[in-house]
């Protein structure tokens, strides 16, 4: 009979959403646009709430219904901490409670004043009244199921020192320690698909005043004249949940703030109020309804309201097809939220005359990085004085790849010469040891575990490479970072980081393109097969889309070469974004040069072998040019050195006589030793770091057109560059034979080396760049009010 009944309810279900959700739909988004049509007419409501609020004394609120025993655990507490001032008061709600509660607290707390409702009004009614009756300028709105710290009120108060804090709310505990910390105080929200995710953050680096997306009700101290400007509470959302997101939300789009206070600890019986009263699936459907009314109310940009609708009829069936799921609205939800979408006319119109700032300007805010571009008033500074955060996808000790040398070195570089900070992603805890050394030389250094195989809700249309990377995550830490280090400016690493990049105001944001990466993926696509090339295409496409829409974003963009520069110039119709000759650097000095001594007939092949065009390089060297080496030198030997090597391969390579070293400790050691270095690169783009170390080391190059993109290696003489695999093994040979007839051509590669791609020269040259780039946005901001600092 169940079965049956769940058969019955899916059928109606199904029909719903066929015959009766998309007119509904289409009602909504008809309302709200008459809404929007109605608050043109209405005109913007100015603000009457722009002295600061006195923090002499507070109104503590305390909304109740029928917890006495609750009140008894937890008021002591509050009674405790405004002891120190008689000024304070206590205001407790009572709903309507039969259960004594007036009586108990007129015997046990005669300090405490009581207003008897006489009908269970609910948080956000019972604390629209309190906020009539409180008599002074800041309310501490608290549920009856907290518990507060002797000093939780202090921190709170001194949150307010700039007239536009909106609210500062306390660090929340949870009074079962025991319990998953799902509540901190410290709050983000994003619009992502269509509707806002909102999750509470526990980070113990966060040890002052921060801002928060959202403070909550029942843990946080208000402006009053600014919470009753903004009408309170909204009913809309009763009985409970997403009016405190509401009142956040509408503050920041009235430009004022929410900030965080760790130093102020309350101790929370999680749900210990609602969760006696209603369900657990009644909690659910009420939380998934008022998130959708938040949207229809607060959302105002028509550029996120209308996929909202599509996403929203998408989770609809989503959810119907797979099962409960506390982010998306089961049909109930949408239908109660649907029905009361007529109430929410006249709150958007209200919501709308409010909004000073935009939407996304509204959901930026929060961030860290965005508060302090737009709240902090940064300064010129001296290069030595910089603030630089250094963020990369991958560890650079010890340096695997041509990508970790020019890291590693440039890091070495800028600590010597700046605050550098360092955020770094890693797979692996080893990695993170590895890197505890350079704690001793920046001034912070951060390691982050992260698995490039979640994508963390990526959206589907970029490129393969920034989708592994993507982290909310590591959106918060990078925004964190800036704020509490005071970061100027912002450099992030390679391709797969450029997503989070921003358009900052004051603040400094470079990318540094190792290669181009549309361009490498354009190049992998000859000579794949037809499916495999058609997936290529596709890649390709999602990567051209992608680079071009978030390298704007940048003040510079670094590049190892003036093809890349004049490439990307031309599709971004830029000349002064775009640079070369900043970040294409290695510390020559650190490389011995050796021209004799090298052990004959070897010939070496370096390569980390996650990139997949060193992959297709030795498979290119293996079958076709070794064999017509060892025509002529049978000898011969090849020695491979590179990371992450299969296994396969491994066995391949062994069983015809070459050597493999795997991953070396010091690869200064392997280019001063064998005779020749061969790079038959064919796919891939940017300048290849290890011919770089084989000019410097003095081993003669023979190498590909594409081996020596950037490098004009043939006009100057520094390396042999041949694309026929006949022509690549008889360069390979002439070396092998007249080990001496090379000497030239060597000492000219260490010559260009250390006179165009020397760190000791790039790195000084990059920090000019930053502080000319820092003072020239400073010079062109727009005037902003006191900062708050």
């Amino acid at each position: 009979m169940t079965a049956f009944r769940r058969l019955l309810a899916g059928v109606g279900a199904t029909v719903f959403l066929l015959l009766a959700a998309p007119p509904l739909l289409a009602a909504v988004a008809l309302l709200l646009a008459v809404a929007d049509l109605i608050s043109l007419f209405a005109g913007r409501r100015d603000s009457r709430s722009g002295s600061p609020a006195s923090k002499d004394a507070v109104s503590v609120v305390i909304p109740t219904w029928n917890q006495r025993e609750m009140l008894a655990r937890n008021l002591p507490s509050v009674v405790t901490a405004l002891a120190d001032s008689p000024d304070h008061e206590i205001l407790v709600m009572d709903n309507g409670s039969e259960d004594g509660t007036a009586r108990f607290l007129a015997s046990e707390f005669p300090s405490v004043r009581v207003v008897e409702i006489g009908s269970n009004l609910g948080f956000g009614l019972a604390s629209n009244a309190a906020l009539t009756l409180a008599r002074h300028d800041i309310v501490v709105m608290l549920n009856n199921d907290m518990r507060v710290e002797p000093d939780f009120l202090q921190p709170l108060l001194d949150g307010f020192r700039d007239p536009r804090v909106f609210s500062v709310t306390a660090q929340i505990h949870f009074a079962d320690s025991s319990k998953r910390r799902e509540e901190t105080g410290l709050t983000t929200g994003r619009w992502h698909r269509g509707r806002i995710h909102l999750r509470h953050v526990a980070d113990h680096q966060v040890d002052e005043l921060f801002p928060t997306f959202y403070t909550g009700g029942g843990s946080t101290a208000y402006d009053r004249l600014k919470i009753l400007e903004l009408g309170g509470f909204d009913e809309l959302f009763e009985p409970f949940y997403m009016e405190d997101v509401d009142l956040a939300y509408l503050a920041w789009k009235r430009g004022w703030i929410n900030l965080y206070a760790p130093g102020s600890v309350v101790f929370h019986e999680h749900r210990g109020t609602i969760g006696s009263h209603f369900g657990e699936a009644h909690i659910q459907r009420v939380l998934q309804r008022n998130r959708l009314l938040f949207t229809w109310k607060n959302i105002h940009d028509w550029r996120l309201l209308v996929p909202h609708f599509g996403w929203l009829y998408a989770d609809l069936w989503i959810r119907l097809l797979g099962g409960r799921s506390q982010e998306r609205p089961g049909i109930g939800a949408f239908a109660d939220a649907a029905w009361r979408s007529i109430r929410a006319v006249a709150q958007r119109v209200a919501a709308r005359r409010l909004a000073q700032i935009p939407d996304l300007e509204a959901l930026r805010r929060p961030l860290g990085g965005f508060f302090r571009d737009r709240y902090h008033r940064l300064e010129t500074r001296s290069e030595g004085d910089l603030n630089v955060l250094f963020v990369s996808p991958y560890p650079f000790e010890p340096p695997r790849h041509g990508g970790a040398v020019l890291m590693k070195q440039a890091v070495e570089g800028l600590a010597k010469l700046c605050r550098l900070h360092i955020l770094c992603l890693a797979e692996r805890e080893e990695d993170i040891k590895r890197h505890e050394p350079l704690g001793m030389n920046c001034t912070s250094v951060e390691m982050v575990l992260h698995d490039p195989r979640q994508c963390h809700g990526a959206p589907m249309l970029w490129p393969h490479a920034a989708r592994s990377y993507w982290d909310p995550d590591l959106v918060w830490r990078i925004h964190r970072t800036i704020l509490k280090e005071r970061i100027d400016i912002v450099q992030l690493e390679y391709t797969q980081l450029a997503a989070y990049g921003e358009s900052f105001r004051q603040i400094v944001c470079c990318l540094f393109e190792h290669d181009l990466h549309f361009e490498s993926v354009q190049r992998a696509i000859l000579g794949a097969g037809p499916l495999d090339m058609l997936r290529r295409a596709h890649e390709y496409l999602r990567a051209l889309r992608f680079e071009l829409q978030v390298l704007t974003r940048f003040d510079t963009v670094q590049v190892c070469s003036g093809d890349q520069r004049e490439t990307l110039q031309a599709l971004l119709d830029s000349d002064s974004r775009v640079r070369e000759g900043l970040r294409d650097g290695i510390d020559v000095a650190s490389y011995p040069f050796r021209t004799k001594g090298r052990e004959p007939d070897t010939v070496l092949f370096v390569g980390s072998f996650r990139h997949p065009p060193n992959l297709e390089a030795l498979e290119f060297f293996r079958e076709r040019i070794l064999p017509v080496v060892r025509q002529s030198r049978p000898a011969v030997r090849l020695v491979v050195a590179g990371a992450d090597a299969p296994a396969p391969l491994r066995a391949t390579l062994a069983s015809d006589g070459s050597e493999v070293l795997g991953e070396v400790p010091e690869i200064r050691d392997v280019l001063g030793r064998y005779a020749v270095f061969v790079a038959p690169i064919r796919s891939g783009s940017g300048i290849r770091v290890k011919i770089l170390e084989a000019f410097a080391c003095g081993i003669p190059v023979v190498t590909t057109s594409l081996g020596a993109e950037g490098l004009q290696a043939r006009e100057r003489g520094t390396a042999e560059v041949e694309d026929k695999s006949q022509a690549f093994a008889e360069a390979v040979v002439r070396i092998l034979k007249s080990p001496g007839g090379a000497a030239n051509m060597v000492r000219s590669a260490r010559l260009a080396v250390e006179r165009e791609w020397n760190a000791a020269q790039t790195v000084p040259r990059l920090l000019a760049h930053y502080r000319a780039t820092l003072e020239t946005k400073l010079l062109s901001r727009p005037p902003r009010p006191l900062p708050l600092q």
